[in-house]
């Protein structure tokens, strides 16, 4: 399959490509929707188990290659599209949506799938089926918003991992999300931010933690506050699921 130079590094994660591949031979049969398709790789994998794969992409550069690399799949259509506009002419019994962030912020995993939900039959999956959303407070340099690739930046950890949301595809979704924590400190210091971690579901029985193209932990800065290890702290912490890292809002206290 003939690739960009994006869909090579998300091919070249093994980690997360193994675990697609394991999820989707379990999974696939009778109609399958593809949402956000890309070079077609799960439409590749999902069509010799499947009667019929809807294989979407919005972008039209993109869906020509897929519709290339797809071209010996007769059981495959791709609709140029996005997928919120559509209307499926017969439900899914599996849909694969694959528009990941960590905590599901920055792309459209979140508005697609309500979106699209209503098509799923009802003893229908989704891949991923869910993910958690872990937190942790950690001492952090920077000032903005960044990732951690890798072990670069690597923030002072200042707690425990706590997960603090577990998300159901199949359920609707509220976009629109805002969570109180409250987390112990462990070690003194200055706590400056907090780190999240998403672990993605593949399906009920296969997780997959963070891999360097699937939800790369997320440093978020807060104030500062000087913490004693055994003191708590209350994290205020407010986003929009696919509303992008502008939307983020964080904030800690100290518990009396």
């Amino acid at each position: 399959m003939k690739l960009t130079s994006y869909q090579q590094n998300l091919l070249s994660d093994t980690h997360r490509l193994a675990a697609f591949y394991e999820a989707i031979n379990q999974k696939s049969k009778g109609v399958v929707y593809d949402l956000g398709t890309g070079s077609g790789v799960f439409s590749f994998w999902a069509a010799p188990l499947a009667r019929f794969v809807y294989a979407v992409e919005k972008n039209p550069h993109t869906a020509k290659l897929a519709q290339k690399n797809l071209s010996t799949c007769d059981n495959v259509s791709i609709l140029v599209n996005n997928a919120k506009n559509i209307n499926f002419s017969e439900n899914a019994d599996l849909i694969i949506c694959e528009m990941m962030d960590t905590a599901l912020i920055d792309e459209e995993q979140v508005p697609v799938l309500n979106s699209v939900r209503k098509y799923l039959k009802k003893d229908g999956d989704i891949i991923p089926c869910g993910v958690f959303n872990g937190v942790e407070a950690i001492h952090l340099e920077s000032k903005h918003t960044i990732y951690q690739e890798g072990q670069i930046p690597q923030p002072e950890l200042m707690s425990k991992l706590l997960i603090y949301d577990k998300i159901d595809f199949k359920k609707y979704i509220k976009e629109e999300t805002e969570h109180q924590i409250t987390i112990p400190i462990n070690s003194n210091g200055t706590v400056s931010g907090i780190k999240i971690t998403t672990f993605t579901l593949l399906t009920s029985n296969l997780i997959c933690g963070p891999t360097p193209m699937l939800n790369p932990p997320l440093l978020i800065p807060t104030n500062n506050l000087n913490m004693e290890k055994g003191e708590s702290i209350n994290i205020d912490l407010k986003y929009s699921m696919g509303g992008g890292l502008d939307t983020i809002r964080a904030s800690i206290e100290t518990i009396p």
